[in-house]
């Protein structure tokens, strides 16, 4: 049986980030529309429609967007956003940074000097294991065991 050492899983998780690809929206850009992309993406101009992604954003300082709704891993905001925002990893505004919006993340981090007006819905993060076969197998163990001191 071969050993996994921690360096070597540290190591496959690297090789993994670095495969991500980042796309930068330059200050000159102004995009209307539907976005999905799965990697990274960084806003510095404006933005109106929604965006669906599976990777992480960051809307930089001097970025506005205007959105129905933005769904993505992580977003960090350090610009303007009107819009909804929902991230299953986690949702950071910055200094500065402003959002008109309600938000949906499993984690938040806002700074001093922020503008936030809206909802905040704190997600519960999904068990790792099936809750209804442990409960199950419990339930068989109990039994055994019952059974067991009854004998």
């Amino acid at each position: 049986m071969a050993k996994v050492q921690k360096s070597d899983v540290a190591k496959e998780e690297n090789i993994v980030e670095e495969k991500r690809t980042l796309t930068v929206f330059g200050p000159e850009t102004e995009f209307d529309g539907v976005l999905e992309f799965s990697d990274d993406l960084i806003i510095t101009g404006k933005f109106n429609g929604r965006i669906k992604a599976t990777g992480n954003l960051e809307i930089a300082k001097d970025a506005i967007c205007t959105v129905e709704k933005i769904t993505a891993k992580s977003i960090v905001i350090s610009g303007s956003v009107t819009g909804n925002l929902e991230a299953s990893d986690r949702v950071e505004i910055c200094s500065g940074g402003s959002v008109i919006g309600d938000i949906v993340t499993s984690r938040i981090r806002i700074e001093n000097n922020v503008e936030f007006e809206g909802q905040i819905t704190m997600l519960d993060k999904i068990p790792e294991e099936n809750l209804f076969l442990s409960a199950s197998n419990e339930y068989k163990q109990a039994m055994v065991l019952r059974t067991d001191v009854i004998e």
